[in-house]
């Protein structure tokens, strides 16, 4: 496993995180979600990204419980904060202080520590001042219950704003959540400058297009038993790829993934990498053999030609518009 420094911080993370959205707590019963944190562990991953509201708070305590045990000082846990959980109260959603600062608390009893090395706001709250969110993001850093802050799918204008007001109050904001991949390119003409500006670093999530970049989806062909296309909250997220246009070009990736030495999914997870101001890509996992194939992607260093081989394959389907950054 390689290891990069996130943003301007001396935060040390692996270059592939493990991740428990839509697995942990809800597809994936518990005994095989402890596989894969051990397939995880044993690969060298010490980063370990979850949410308070992936499977409405159960993937934080399944997560717990997978690393009781584990030296504290040698893992990095991340979390978030935005969406609802819990009965769905006035309070119980967004980036307020009485909401943050509850949901830092409950997160960390379900991850079982008495902190998280980083807090995210998992959106922007365009319903809250900005200076109260910082506040209390600032507060749990100085009671010592987050050691950094960071963001997700915040585009270059709220990332400037953040980081100037963690420059007031001395809170180190250290990282963007987007999703990237080959087929997703929207933070690369504004979100990217910015952040390297800001001293931020991107964490980023799907780096194999909900599966798309698997090669497992064949113009015209019948979808995968299992597969997160069939799946009916998956096949909503994955459905802008399920083209056959875009399916026949991932096709013509392969010979370019056989040219490296690496599978289809090694290629797209290698390829995120390949960008300077990535720290790291999340990788989730069903069983622990795709765990195993995922880390083969750390280290990977890819010719200039044939980055320009799949830029050249991808013309026309890869979407870079920035506007498409989610906004809450």
């Amino acid at each position: 496993m390689e290891f990069r420094r996130l943003g301007r911080s001396g935060l040390n993370i692996s270059e592939i995180s493990y991740g428990n959205w839509l697995t942990h707590g809800s597809q994936v019963e518990e005994e095989q979600a402890h596989a894969c944190v051990r397939a995880a562990l044993d690969a060298g991953i010490t980063t370990f990204d979850t949410a308070d509201v992936y499977a409405n708070t159960k993937a934080e305590s399944v997560l717990g419980r997978a690393l009781a045990g584990e030296r504290r000082e040698s893992l990095e846990i991340f979390t978030k904060v935005f969406w609802p959980t819990g009965p769905g109260g006035p309070n119980d959603r967004g980036l307020g202080r009485k909401h943050i600062i509850e949901s830092a608390n409950a997160s960390l009893k379900r991850l079982q520590t008495d902190y998280v090395d980083l807090y995210q706001a998992h959106r922007f709250d365009r319903s809250v001042p900005l200076e109260e969110t910082m506040l209390a993001f600032a507060e749990l850093v100085r009671q010592g219950k987050a050691l950094y802050i960071g963001v997700s799918e915040w585009n270059a204008e709220q990332i400037t704003r953040g980081a100037a007001l963690a420059r007031e109050l001395n809170v180190p904001f250290i990282s963007n959540q987007p999703q990237y991949s080959m087929l997703w390119r929207v933070i690369e003409s504004q979100v990217v400058p910015a952040s390297e500006r800001e001293g931020l670093s991107q964490i980023v999530f799907s780096p194999i297009a909900q599966g798309v970049l698997t090669g497992k989806y064949t113009p015209g062909g019948e979808l995968p038993a299992g597969s997160r296309a069939t799946d009916d909250r998956g096949s909503q997220m994955i459905s802008r790829w399920m083209r056959d246009d875009v399916l026949t070009k991932v096709q013509e990736l392969k010979p370019l993934a056989d040219e490296a030495g690496l599978t289809l999914s090694q290629l797209a997870v290698a390829w995120v990498l390949q960008n300077p101001n990535v720290a790291s890509a999340i990788t989730g996992a069903s069983r622990p053999e795709q765990v195993h194939e995922n880390v083969k992607a750390a280290g990977v260093k890819l010719e200039a030609e044939l980055l320009e081989k799949i830029d050249k394959v991808l013309e026309g389907v890869a979407e870079t518009d920035p506007r498409l950054t989610v906004v809450a």
